[in-house]
C-alpha cells in the first residue's frame, strides 16, 4: 500500500506545480490543509476522528469520524470550494409496496419541533441563498442534501434540515396531503363522488406512466426478490393507499436514528462548527440503537430465471410494430469492495459504450432494436450490483435470436478481450472526470459515495481512485486475461442470471384504471354514513389549513441585506484568429482546455431547419478525414472530454423580435491534447462522412427512441415548449429544433424506409453551417496555457479555411450587434440577428393526448426582454407567485408534483408537473394573477422573493462556463450589474403594476399547451387545437 500512496504523492506535487498563479495558489492551501491538523483518535463535540487522508487528484482532504455517543458515522471532505454542502442519508429499507420511506420523506419536510410551520423545507426556498435543496428516496437509503455559498444560510440551513429528519412533526393532515386521502372530488361538495388523492400518490402514477422506469422497477423487484429490493421504495400507486399514519410513525422511529445515520459535509467551512451544532441541535439528545435496517446479500439462484411483464403502447414509438423490451440481467459481486467495483464499471464500459464496444457491434448495428434497454451496463446502487444488456423497441420474434446473441458475444468477449487502446481511453476518461471543475461537486461526491457508504463501505477508499487505476493497471500487467476472467466469471458460470422481457398491451391503461376504481371501491363499500362525513369534515379541515396564511417568523432567515450589492466581473479578451472573432478567458480551469463555437444559421434555406438538431447529434458520429465512425469515436474518448454540436437559439436581451440562431461546437481537453482536439474537428469541417445509410439509420433509431422516451419525463417542458410557440419569432424556433413538432419529425424520419434523401441533405446543411465566416469562437483555459490555446485556434481556421463561402442571409432583416459592446457600432466583429419587425403574436390553445394518468399544464404569456425596466419586478413575481399562491393551489389543494411560473425569453410562463388537473389548472393560473392584483402580499413575501431570484443569479459557475452568458448572448458583467440593481428595487407598488400590465385577462397575448390523458372537456371546446 505504502508505494501506493507515494505515487499518490508525487501526483499531488506535479497536480500543485500546475496552479502558478499566487492568488489561485493561496486560495488552494487554506480549508485542505487546515483538516491535515487533525489527528486520529482526537476528540471533538461528541465525536472522535478515525483517519485523516489527502486525497490529491480530488483536491480533498477526508476526515472520518465516529460519534461518540450514538455511532453515527461523518465525513468531511475539506476542499477549496465556497459552495458548502450538507447531506445526511438514513438507511431506510422497507418491506412492502406503500413507499413508506418516500411519503415519510416528503411528510418530514412539512414541519418539525422547532420550525412547526407548515412545509418549512419549501418555505426555506425562500428564505435562503441555497444553491441546491431537495430530498431523494433511493432503493435502501434516503438523504437529504442541501448546498449554499454563504456561511450563516449554511448554519439556517443545517438547523431546519437536522430538526425535520430527527425531530418531525408528522401531523396526520401533513401525512394526507403528500401521501394520500380519500376525499370528494369537490372538498367542499359531500355529494360529489370519493377519490384517492395526495402528492406521492399522483407522483408516482406519473413515474409509471414512464415505461422506461416500469421495466427498470420491475427488473430490479425481480432480480433481486428476497428483501428491499423487492419491493417498490418509492410506492406502487395501488398499494400507497394501504399505508396508515401509525405505519409512517413507526418507520420513522425505527430507521430515523442517529445509529442509523451517515453526516456528510463538504466544502471550506470549518468542520468543528459543523460538528458542535449536530451536536448540540440533534445528536446529543440521543442514545444508541442497534438498528435492524442491514440488507443481506440475496440468495444466489442455482438456474437462470426468465419472466414477463406490459407496460402500455407509446404513440411516439418509431416503429409501432416494434414496442418490445428484452434484457438479461446478471447478478455481481458486494459494492463494498472497491476495487471489484471500480473494475466491474470499467469492465461494463469496455462492453456497451460506444461503438466500438463489442455489444455495440452485436446488438444495436444490426438494427434489431432501437436502442439498450433501458436499464443497461454497471448498477451500484444496490448492496449486490448487478449488470444488464438487452435491447428496446425490438419486435416479439426476435427474442430467441436476441437471447443468443447475448450469449455469444459474451462468448467471444471471453476469447478475444479487449484492444488496449480502449482501456487507455476508459482510464483516460477517468482522468478528465477528475480534472474537470463542476459547480455541484460536493453534491456530486455525496451521490458517489451513498451506496457504498450506506453498506458499511469505506467511503475514503471510494475517493483514492487513482490507486484503483493503478491497481486496475498492475492486475492487467500481472495477467493479461484479467478482464475476460471476470467475464468468465460474472457472466459465462452466472446462474443468477434474469431474463426479463416487456410487451406492449393496448389494455394496459385501461386496466390500471379500472384495478384503481376497483381499489377506491373497496375502500368506499366499507365505509359508513358517519365514516363519509368524516372524510367530508377532514377534507375540508384540510382545506381550510391549506389556505390559511402561515406565520414562518419562527424559521430562519437570510435578509436581503446578505446580498452582495455587485457582481464579481469575469474579465475576458476579444481577438481573432485567421480571421474569426474570439474571446478568451483566463480561469483556474486545472489541466483542462474548454473550445466552443457559434455558427450562424443565417444563410440556411427555411426547409432544412426542420433537419438541424439531427444534423447536430450526427456529425460528430458518421466518421471524418480518414477515420471511420469508430476510429472516430476512439479517437475522441483518447483525446478528448467529448465533442457535442446542439442547436442554440438566443433571443436578444432588449427586443423581443430580435434573435441570433445557431449551432453550439462544444469539446474540452487535456492541455496536451490540444492539437488532437483541433484535428479532429478540422476533418469534422473539412470531410466529414455521409455516406454510410446503415450508421445513419442506427443513430436516427436511437434518437426518435430518445425522444419518446423523454416525455413521459419532461412533459413540463413540451407543454412550456409549445405555449410559447406563437409568441414570439425565438418561440417557433425552439418548438421546431425542440419541441414535440421535432419528435414527431424524427418519428417520422425513422419509419422512412429509404434514408438517402435525408443523407443528401446532411451535406447541404454542413455548406451552410461549418463556414468560418459564419463563426465566432471562445476558449476557457489557464493564463499559462492561453497562447498555447490561440496558436492551437489560428493552426485550426487556416485548416479549415477552405470551407468560408459568402452566402446570402435568408431572411433580409438582419442587425448587427457588435461582440465588444465598447466598441462603435460596425467598426468590429459582430453577431448577426435576425429581425421579425412584423411578427405578430397569436393566441393558440393545444393538445396532445398521451397515454399517461397525469397531464403537463402550461400557459405562456407575451412580456418584455431582460434589460426592459419590467423585466426585474415580472422576474421577483414569478417567484413570489410560485413560492405564495401556486404551491399552494396546484401541489398540496391540487395534487400535483410540482407547479409554478417562471420567466425568460420574454415570456412570462404558468406550468405543472405530473398534474392529476387540467383545465382547472389553467384557472388557478389565472386565480394567481387576481391574488397579486389584490395585493395580498406582505413586505417578507417580496424579500422572500428577492432571495430567491437571487440565489439562481449568483449560483456558482464552472470555470469552464465562465464568460458564457456573454458569449451566447451579448449579456456583459455591466448588463447584469443593472439587471441586479433592478431587481434590489422592486416594490409592492411595481408588482401589482406589472401583474395588471402584462398578465390582465385584456392586456395579454398568451400560448396554452396540456399533454395528457384523453380529455372530453378539451374534445368539446372548438377553441382547442388537439393533435
Amino acid at each position: 500500500m505504502f508505494r501506493q500512496s507515494k505515487t499518490v504523492l508525487q501526483k499531488l506535487r506535479n497536480l500543485r506545480f500546475q496552479w502558478q498563479n499566487p492568488s489561485w495558489r493561496f486560495r488552494s492551501t487554506s480549508a485542505t490543509e487546515r483538516a491535515l491538523q487533525y489527528q486520529a483518535g482526537q476528540k471533538i463535540h461528541g465525536f472522535t476522528v478515525k483517519e485523516v487522508v489527502t486525497v490529491p487528484d480530488l483536491f480533498l482532504t477526508a476526515v472520518k469520524l465516529t460519534h461518540d455517543n450514538t455511532g453515527a458515522q461523518y465525513l468531511h471532505a475539506a476542499r477549496d470550494d465556497k459552495n458548502n454542502l450538507f447531506s445526511v442519508q438514513l438507511r431506510t429499507t422497507p418491506m412492502d409496496n406503500t413507499g413508506v420511506p418516500h411519503i415519510l420523506e416528503h411528510t418530514v419536510l412539512c414541519g418539525s419541533e422547532k420550525y412547526p410551520c407548515r412545509d418549512p423545507f419549501f418555505k426555506m426556498l425562500n428564505r435562503s441563498l441555497s444553491t441546491f435543496m431537495n430530498a431523494f428516496t433511493a432503493s435502501d437509503f434516503t438523504m437529504y442534501p442541501f448546498s449554499t455559498q454563504n456561511g450563516k444560510d449554511f448554519q439556517n440551513l443545517l438547523s431546519v434540515y437536522l430538526d425535520a429528519v430527527f425531530f418531525p412533526c408528522l401531523r396526520e393532515l401533513d401525512f394526507w396531503q403528500e401521501g394520500w386521502r380519500l376525499e370528494n372530488e369537490k372538498p367542499t361538495d359531500p355529494t360529489s363522488p370519493l377519490v384517492f388523492k395526495g402528492v406521492v400518490f399522483n407522483e408516482m402514477k406519473g413515474a409509471f406512466s414512464d415505461n422506461e422506469r416500469v421495466y427498470a422497477q420491475h427488473l430490479q423487484n425481480k432480480l433481486y426478490p428476497d428483501h428491499t429490493y423487492g419491493v417498490v421504495s418509492g410506492g406502487e400507486p395501488l398499494a400507497i393507499p394501504d399505508l396508515s399514519w401509525e405505519q409512517l410513525k413507526h418507520f420513522h422511529a425505527t430507521h430515523y436514528h442517529p445509529s442509523n445515520a451517515r453526516f456528510f459535509t463538504y466544502g471550506d467551512l470549518p468542520l468543528e462548527q459543523h460538528l458542535k451544532q449536530i451536536q448540540e441541535e440533534a445528536l446529543s439528545k440521543f442514545e444508541r440503537t442497534e438498528p435492524d435496517t442491514a440488507v443481506p446479500n440475496q440468495p444466489h439462484w442455482d438456474r437462470p430465471r426468465e419472466d414477463h411483464v406490459t407496460c402500455s403502447p407509446d404513440a411516439m414509438a418509431p416503429d409501432a410494430a416494434k414496442q418490445n423490451t428484452l434484457c438479461m440481467s446478471y447478478l455481481l459481486g458486494d459494492i463494498t469492495d472497491t476495487f471489484e467495483g471500480f473494475t466491474l464499471s470499467l469492465l461494463s464500459s469496455l462492453m456497451i459504450s460506444g461503438p466500438n464496444s463489442p455489444f455495440y457491434k452485436t446488438l444495436i448495428e444490426p438494427k434489431i432494436g432501437t436502442n439498450f434497454s433501458s436499464v443497461v451496463g454497471y448498477d451500484g446502487s444496490t448492496k449486490e450490483a448487478s449488470f444488464s444488456i438487452g435491447l428496446q423497441g425490438m419486435a416479439e420474434e426476435d427474442t430467441e435470436k436476441v437471447k443468443q446473441i447475448i450469449v455469444q458475444t459474451i462468448d467471444e468477449i471471453i476469447a478475444n478481450g479487449f484492444e488496449e487502446e480502449r482501456i487507455e481511453a476508459l482510464l483516460h476518461k477517468i482522468e478528465i472526470q477528475m480534472k474537470h471543475q463542476s459547480t455541484s461537486f460536493g453534491l456530486s461526491l455525496a451521490s458517489y459515495i451513498a451506496s457504498c457508504w450506506n453498506h458499511d463501505g469505506d467511503p475514503v477508499q471510494l475517493l483514492k481512485i487513482s490507486d484503483s487505476v493503478t491497481q486496475f493497471r498492475e492486475a492487467l500487467k500481472d495477467n493479461p486475461r484479467f478482464l475476460q476472467e471476470k467475464v468468465l466469471h460474472y457472466f459465462k458460470d452466472n446462474t443468477h442470471r434474469l431474463t426479463l422481457s416487456m410487451s406492449p398491451d393496448e389494455a394496459y391503461l385501461e386496466k390500471q384504471v379500472k384495478a384503481e376504481e376497483e381499489k377506491l371501491q373497496k375502500k368506499v363499500q366499507a365505509l359508513s354514513e358517519s365514516d363519509k362525513k368524516d372524510i367530508y369534515e377532514k377534507g375540508l379541515e384540510l382545506l381550510s389549513v391549506q389556505s390559511k396564511i402561515q406565520d414562518a417568523s419562527c424559521l430562519p432567515a437570510l435578509k436581503v441585506s446578505d446580498i452582495e450589492p455587485t457582481i464579481a466581473v469575469t474579465p475576458v479578451e476579444m481577438g481573432t484568429a485567421g480571421g474569426v472573432p474570439v474571446q478568451y478567458c483566463e480561469q483556474p480551469t486545472n489541466g483542462m482546455v474548454y473550445f466552443r463555437a457559434m455558427c450562424s444559421l443565417n444563410t440556411l434555406p427555411e426547409d432544412l431547419k426542420l433537419y438541424v438538431p439531427l444534423f447536430c447529434s450526427v456529425i460528430t458520429k458518421m466518421g471524418c478525414g480518414g477515420l471511420d465512425y469508430r476510429q472516430q469515436a476512439q479517437q475522441m474518448e483518447l483525446k478528448t472530454g467529448g465533442m457535442s454540436i446542439s442547436t442554440s437559439v438566443n433571443p436578444d436581451y432588449s427586443n423581443m423580435d430580435m434573435y441570433e440562431q445557431g449551432v453550439l461546437l462544444s469539446s474540452s481537453c487535456l492541455e496536451r491534447n490540444l492539437p488532437d482536439m483541433f484535428h479532429l474537428w478540422s476533418d469534422i469541417f473539412n470531410s466529414p462522412h455521409f455516406d454510410d445509410e446503415e450508421r445513419l439509420r442506427v443513430l436516427v433509431m436511437m434518437s426518435a427512441q430518445e425522444l419518446a422516451n423523454g416525455i413521459s419525463y419532461s412533459g413540463h417542458m413540451y407543454a412550456m415548449t409549445r405555449a410559447a410557440r406563437s409568441l414570439t419569432p425565438t418561440g417557433e424556433l425552439q418548438e421546431t429544433f425542440g419541441g414535440m413538432e421535432q419528435v414527431k419529425f424524427m418519428k417520422r424520419i425513422a419509419e422512412m424506409p429509404d434514408l438517402t434523401q435525408v443523407l443528401r441533405t446532411l451535406p447541404r446543411i454542413k455548406r451552410h453551417i461549418l463556414n468560418p465566416l459564419n463563426m465566432r469562437c471562445a476558449v476557457n483555459s489557464t493564463p499559462q496555457k492561453m497562447s498555447d490555446a490561440a496558436g492551437q485556434l489560428d493552426n485550426f481556421m487556416s485548416n479549415v479555411a477552405s470551407n468560408k463561402k459568402d452566402r446570402k442571409p435568408v431572411r433580409s432583416d438582419i442587425t448587427e450587434r457588435p461582440l465588444d459592446p465598447l466598441a462603435a457600432p460596425g467598426s468590429g466583429p459582430s453577431r448577426k440577428l435576425i429581425t421579425e419587425p412584423n411578427f405578430k403574436p397569436c393566441q393558440m390553445k393545444t393538445f396532445f393526448p398521451m397515454p399517461f394518468p397525469i397531464n403537463f399544464v402550461s400557459e405562456c404569456i407575451r412580456t418584455v426582454p431582460f434589460t426592459h425596466e419590467d423585466y426585474a419586478s415580472l422576474n421577483i413575481l414569478s417567484r413570489m407567485m410560485t413560492a405564495k399562491y401556486l404551491h399552494r393551489e396546484i401541489r398540496e389543494k391540487g395534487g400535483a408534483y410540482g407547479g409554478g411560473a417562471r420567466v425568460g425569453g420574454g415570456l412570462f410562463t404558468f406550468y405543472s408537473y405530473r398534474d392529476p388537473n387540467s383545465v382547472q389548472t389553467l384557472s388557478t393560473f389565472r386565480k394567481s394573477v387576481d391574488w397579486v392584483r389584490s395585493g395580498q402580499f406582505t413586505q417578507q413575501d417580496i424579500d422572500e422573493a428577492k432571495l430567491s431570484v437571487f440565489s439562481a443569479v449568483d449560483s456558482p459557475v464552472a470555470p469552464s462556463n465562465k464568460g458564457m452568458g456573454r458569449f451566447l448572448s451579448g449579456i456583459t458583467d455591466e448588463l447584469k450589474q443593472a439587471h441586479r440593481e433592478r431587481l434590489f428595487a422592486v416594490t409592492d407598488k411595481s408588482l401589482v403594476d406589472v401583474a395588471g400590465r402584462y398578465l390582465g385577462i385584456g392586456q395579454r397575448t398568451c400560448g396554452v399547451a396540456i399533454l395528457g390523458p384523453e380529455n372530453d372537456i378539451i374534445k368539446k371546446d372548438p377553441s382547442w387545437v388537439v393533435k
